[in-house]
C-alpha cells in the first residue's frame, strides 16, 4: 500500500497567524476587553490600513533583499500636496488625489532610476528620498497643518461602504451587507482550500495532514467572523478596508501567479542566478520600486483622509512598520522569501500591539521598545531557521 504524502505544517508561513490570537487575547485580558469592542476594532481596521497598503509594497522590496527607507515622507509628501490642493487652491478631490499619485509615481521613478540604471545601494537612494520627502513636506506645508479637508475627501480614511442595518440584541443594530461579506467571504475560502488540496492530490504533491488543514482554516475563519461581525456591530465595512482589501487581493495575484512575481522571488533568491537565466534584474529593481512609491501615495491619500488634515510629521516611522511587518510576516531578510498575507498579518500583529499597549496606557518609550524586541525576535527565528535547513 502506498504511504500517503505529508508536509509538516509551516511554522513561519502560519506561526503569525496563531501569534496574533494569542497577542490580541492577551491584551483583551489586560484591558478588560477593552480591545475587543466593536468602536475599537473599527480603529484598529482605520489605523492600520495605511500600514497594511505600505507592507505590501514593501514586501517587493524585501523580496529583492532591500528595502524603502523613504516611504514615511513620501506618504507625507503626498497627502499634503492633496491637501494643499483642495483647501489653498479649491481643486477637485479626485484630481487632487491624481496629482498626489502622480507624486508619488514620480518618487519611485526618481529612486528606481539611481538603484536601477547607476547600481546605487538602494539603502542610500532611499535614505536621500527620505530626507528629501521630509524637506519638501515641510517646504510646501510651511510646517503648518493643512485641514480641514471636505467630507468628499475624509470618507476615503474615515467613511463606510454602504450599510443595510438591522435591529440586534438588546436595542442594539447588525449590518447585514458586512455579514453577506462574510458569508460569501467563507464559501470562497473553503472552496479554494478544497481546490488547493485536489490538485495537490491529482499530481502526487505532498499535502498536510487533515488536522492541520482544519485547525488553520479554523482559526482564519473565526478570525474572519470576528472582525466581520464586530464591524456589522459598528457602521459596517469601512472605506479604507475595501482600499486596502483591492491592494493585497492585486499583489497577492502578481505575486503568487504572475511572471513578474516569479522573477522578483528569482532575484532576491540569487541575483546572478536570475541575472544569468535571462532576467532583466534591472528592469525589475526599477518596478519594484516605482510600484512602492505609487502605493505611498495611496497611503499618504489614506492617512490623511483619516487625519482629515496634512501635517509635515505625517508618517513618520512608517518604513519601520512597513519593514517590520513583512519581517514578522515571514519575509526572509536575505529575500527571496515571503508572501502578502504574510505581511498584512505582520501589519495586524504590529496594529494589535501598538492599539493593546495604548489601552493599557504604556507609554510611547516602552512601545517601541516592545516593538523592537518583536522585531529583532522574527528576524532571529529566520535565521536561526535558515541555518538549521543548511
Amino acid at each position: 500500500m502506498e504511504k500517503k504524502k505529508t508536509v509538516n505544517i509551516d511554522l513561519k508561513q502560519y506561526g503569525m497567524l496563531f501569534a496574533l490570537v494569542v497577542i490580541f487575547a492577551i491584551f483583551y485580558f489586560m484591558t478588560g476587553g477593552k480591545n475587543a469592542t466593536a468602536t475599537n476594532i473599527n480603529n484598529l481596521v482605520m489605523q492600520n490600513g495605511y500600514v497594511v497598503i505600505l507592507a505590501t509594497g514593501m514586501l517587493l522590496c524585501v523580496l529583492t533583499g532591500n528595502v524603502d527607507l523613504g516611504v514615511g515622507s513620501i506618504v507625507a509628501l503626498t497627502g499634503a500636496t492633496a491637501a494643499l490642493l483642495v483647501v489653498d487652491h479649491g481643486v477637485a478631490v479626485p484630481l487632487a488625489f491624481l496629482a498626489a499619485l502622480g507624486i508619488g509615481l514620480l518618487s519611485g521613478v526618481f529612486a528606481g532610476f539611481f538603484i536601477a540604471m547607476l547600481n546605487i545601494p538602494p539603502f542610500v537612494v532611499t535614505l536621500a528620498t527620505m530626507l528629501m520627502g521630509r524637506g519638501l513636506t515641510y517646504t510646501i506645508l510651511q510646517a503648518q497643518t493643512k485641514g480641514p479637508l471636505p467630507d468628499s475627501y475624509v470618507q476615503f480614511g474615515a467613511g463606510f461602504f454602504v450599510t443595510k442595518h438591522v435591529p440586534f440584541g438588546d436595542g442594539g443594530k447588525i449590518d447585514l451587507i458586512t455579514i453577506g461579506v462574510a458569508v460569501i467571504a467563507t464559501v470562497l475560502i473553503i472552496m479554494s482550500q478544497l481546490k488547493g488540496l485536489q490538485t495537490k492530490k491529482k499530481y502526487g504533491f505532498a499535502t498536510n495532514p487533515i488536522w492541520q488543514i482544519v485547525v488553520k482554516n479554523a482559526v482564519i475563519l473565526a478570525i474572519l467572523w470576528f472582525f466581520c461581525y464586530k464591524l456589522a456591530r459598528y457602521n459596517g465595512i469601512p472605506i479604507v478596508l475595501i482600499i486596502m482589501l483591492i491592494v493585497v487581493g492585486i499583489y497577492q495575484f502578481i505575486t503568487s501567479k504572475t511572471v513578474a512575481g516569479r522573477q522578483i522571488y528569482a532575484l532576491g533568491g540569487n541575483a546572478k542566478a536570475a541575472r544569468l537565466s535571462g532576467i532583466d534584474t534591472r528592469k525589475v529593481f526599477f518596478w519594484v520600486y516605482t510600484n512602492m512609491g505609487l502605493l505611498a501615495a495611496v497611503a499618504g491619500i489614506v492617512l490623511s483622509a483619516r487625519n482629515a488634515s496634512a501635517t509635515p510629521k505625517a508618517g513618520d516611522g512608517f518604513e519601520l512598520d512597513a519593514i517590520g511587518s513583512c519581517y514578522i510576516g515571514g519575509a526572509a531578510a536575505a529575500g527571496g522569501v515571503g508572501t502578502v498575507i504574510g505581511a498584512v498579518v505582520g501589519a495586524f500583529v504590529m496594529g494589535i500591539l501598538n492599539n493593546g499597549m495604548s489601552l493599557v496606557g504604556w507609554s510611547t518609550d516602552i512601545q517601541k521598545v516592545v516593538k523592537g524586541l518583536v522585531l529583532l525576535g522574527a528576524v532571529t527565528f529566520d535565521i536561526l531557521s535558515s541555518k538549521k535547513k543548511a
